[in-house]
C-alpha cells in the first residue's frame, strides 16, 4: 500500500454533498459561515468553523485538529490532511495528548488520556471582535520526546492572550510513534520523508498556523516558536532545516541541549541503526521479518503495547526493547546535533534573533564513583574543575555531577549556539534562570539551584498551577517580569519590556547575559564562564562517536 496516496484518499474522499459542503466552507458561504461573521467566538480554518469559548478573560480554541488522526495506515505516515467537518465543531476542551505512559514526576503532568488519534492544536487570543494582525507565539512541549502534550495546567496561553500575543500550542507524536524506521516502511514508501514522524508534525503544525492564523487575529508573518528540553531541541533543529524555512521570524530555546550527547545511529546499514532498532521492535512483539508484511502487523499492535515500559524514567535503557531513542538523522528533516551541523554548515538554517538560556541547575547525566574520580575526569584541569564547581568544598557527589552534568549536556552547548549564531551576524539573547521558587529553596536540590523545566511556570506566568497555595508574592512578581520579556521578544524582537532591565545583546568577547534571581533581572557577564570554558574543553577533547 502507498500510505501517502492512502492517506490523501482517507482525507479528502468526499461524495454527494459533503463535496458541496465543503466548497460552501472554502468560500465562506452558507449559514454557518455566515454566524461566523463578526463573532470573535467562530473561526474558520482548515477543515470547516470552530467555535471556541470566553474563559479567563480571553478566547481559548482547544483541540482543532491540524492533520488525520495518524492511526491505523497512517501509522507512521507523514501528517495528512484533515477531513472536512459539517456545521460548527466544538472547540472547547483538549484534544486527547499523544500516546504515553505517564510519569509521576512530571513537572507538566497531563490532563487527558493519551491516545494515538492526537494531532490537535489550541489557540488562545484576545477578547474582542476588531483584534487583528497580533503577534504569535507557537510551544513545543519537552518530556525527552516519550512524554508530554498540551493539557498541562502551565502551559495555559491565558497570560499571553491577556498581554496582546496569540499563544498556539499543539501535539506531535512521542516514542516509538514520534520516531521509528523499519525496511519495509523505507521500501514501500520510497520518495518521501521518514523516520522523525514528531519533527513531521511539528513542521504541519507550524504550516498550519501560517495558513490559520489570521482567523484567530494573528500576522502569520510575526511568529516566534518556543520550546524547552525536547521542545528546545526541536526548535534548535527548525531552526537548521531548510524545511521550516519562512514558518517563523524568531526563536526561544529554554534547555535545548545542542552537542551530541548520545553515540550516533545512522539510519540503516548498520547493527546499531534505526531500521535495525524497527526489526528489533517487531521480534519484541514476536513479529518476524522486516518486509511490508510484518509493517502491517507493527501497525496492527495495539497503542498501549506500543508504550510498554516507555516513559522519561525508562527511556535511557529502552533500547532493548526496540526504541530507537529519539531523533534520527534523515535528509534535511533532522540532520543532526546543532553544533556538529552549524561546524560543517556555517550558513545553513533560519536566520532569526534568537533567545537561548538555561536554569542554574539545569539536567545533567553524569555518575562518577567518587568527587576525586568526576574531577579527574578534566585531566590535567582537575584542580580548576574542583575550584570553578565546588569553590567551598561542601557539595556532595550527586551534587556536583548534576552541577558538572548540567554544564556539559545544557549550559556550554547554550552558549555555544549563541556564540555561533551571534557571529553569524544573528540577534541573539541568552539568559540563565537562577530563582528558586519560595517553598522549595530548603530542599535538598532546592538549595542547588533551578532544576530542568522551573523556568516554565515563570515563562507562562502560571506558577499558581504549580505551586498552589504555597505560591508566594515573590514567586508571582518573577513570573511577570520573566513572562514580560517573552512577551516583549514576542512582539518586537527584543526583550525590552518598559520599567524592567535591559537585557543585553549576546556577543562572544562579553558573554553577557540576563539572569533571572530572586532580587529581580540582572544584566552581567556571565559568571560561570570559567565552567563553561572547562565544559567546552571537556567536550572537545572528549567527543561523542
Amino acid at each position: 500500500m502507498n500510505v501517502k496516496n492512502e492517506g490523501l484518499r482517507h482525507s479528502w474522499g468526499l461524495k454527494g454533498g459533503a463535496i458541496l459542503t465543503a466548497m460552501m466552507l472554502a468560500v465562506g458561504c452558507g449559514p454557518a459561515a455566515a454566524r461566523a461573521a463578526g463573532n470573535p467566538l467562530v473561526a474558520r480554518v482548515e477543515g470547516g468553523l470552530v467555535r471556541g469559548q470566553v474563559q479567563h478573560g480571553v478566547i481559548a480554541f482547544k483541540g482543532i485538529p491540524f492533520a488525520a488522526p495518524p492511526v491505523g495506515a497512517l501509522r507512521w505516515a507523514p501528517p495528512q490532511p484533515v477531513t472536512p467537518w459539517h456545521g460548527v465543531r466544538p472547540a472547547l476542551n483538549y484534544g486527547h495528548d499523544c500516546m504515553q505512559i505517564l510519569f509521576p514526576g512530571d513537572a507538566a503532568p497531563e490532563r487527558t488520556v493519551p491516545k494515538e488519534n492526537c494531532l490537535y492544536i489550541n489557540v488562545w487570543r484576545p477578547k474582542g471582535a476588531a483584534t487583528h494582525n497580533l503577534p504569535v507565539m507557537v510551544w513545543i512541549y519537552g518530556g525527552g520526546f516519550v512524554n508530554g502534550g498540551t493539557s498541562p495546567a502551565v502551559y495555559n496561553g491565558t497570560p499571553f492572550a491577556r498581554d496582546g500575543v496569540i499563544l498556539v500550542s499543539f501535539n506531535y507524536r512521542l516514542g516509538n510513534f514520534g520516531f521509528f524506521a523499519f525496511p519495509g516502511l523505507t521500501r514501500a514508501d520510497k520518495g518521501q520523508m521518514l523516520g522523525d514522524y514528531a519533527f513531521m508534525d511539528q513542521l504541519a503544525a507550524l504550516k498550519w498556523v501560517q495558513k490559520n492564523i489570521r482567523a484567530f487575529g494573528g500576522n502569520p508573518h510575526n511568529v516566534t516558536v518556543f520550546g524547552e528540553s525536547a521542545g528546545g531541541m526541536s526548535v534548535n533543529n527548525l531552526l537548521i532545516t531548510p524545511l521550516a524555512k519562512g514558518l517563523f521570524e524568531r526563536a526561544i530555546i529554554e534547555s535545548g541541549g545542542g552537542r551530541p550527547f548520545f553515540p550516533y545511529r545512522p539510519f540503516s546499514g548498520a547493527p546499531n541503526s534505526a531500521e535495525a532498532m524497527g526489526v528489533r521492535l517487531a521480534r519484541h512483539f514476536g513479529i518476524e521479518g522486516d518486509g511490508v508484511h510484518a509493517l502491517a502487523q507493527l501497525r496492527a499492535v495495539p497503542a498501549s503495547k506500543l508504550v510498554e515500559g516507555l516513559n522519561m524514567g525508562t527511556m535511557m535503557s529502552a533500547e532493548k526493547m526496540g526504541y530507537v531513542g529519539g531523533p534520527i538523522r534523515f535528509g534535511q528533516l533532522y540532520m543532526g546535533q546543532p553544533t556538529e551541523v552549524y561546524a560543517e554548515h556555517p550558513n545553513i538554517g533560519n536566520h532569526v534573533p534568537v533567545m537561548i538560556g538555561t536554569n542554574s541547575a539545569d539536567l545533567g547525566f553524569l555518575q562518577a564513583k567518587s568527587l576525586h574520580a568526576l574531577w579527574a575526569m578534566f585531566g590535567p584541569k582537575a584542580a580548576e574543575a574542583r575550584a570553578a564547581f565546588d569553590p567551598t568544598g561542601r557539595l556532595t557527589l550527586q551534587q556536583a555531577a548534576w552541577l558538572v552534568g548540567g554544564a556539559l549536556m545544557m549550559d556550554e552547548p547554550a552558549r555555544a549556539i549563541a556564540r555561533i549564531l551571534s557571529s553569524r551576524g544573528q540577534p541573539v539573547y541568552n539568559y540563565r534562570f537562577s530563582y528558586v521558587a519560595t517553598s522549595i529553596r530548603n530542599t535538598p536540590f532546592g538549595r542547588l539551584g533551578a532544576m530542568h523545566a522551573s523556568e516554565i511556570p515563570f515563562v507562562f506566568d502560571t506558577v499558581r498551577a504549580h505551586y498552589g497555595a504555597k505560591t508566594s508574592a515573590q514567586d508571582e512578581r518573577v513570573a511577570r517580569q520573566m513572562h514580560a520579556y517573552w512577551v516583549a521578544f514576542a512582539k518586537t524582537g527584543k526583550p525590552d519590556p518598559k520599567g524592567l532591565p535591559p537585557w543585553p545583546r549576546f556577543h562572544t568577547r562579553s558573554d553577557r547575559l540576563l539572569n533571572f534571581t530572586g532580587h529581580g533581572p540582572v544584566a552581567e557577564a556571565d559568571p560561570w564562564r570559567t565552567r563553561l570554558d572547562l565544559a567546552e574543553w571537556y567536550s572537545e577533547h572528549h567527543p561523542v562517536r
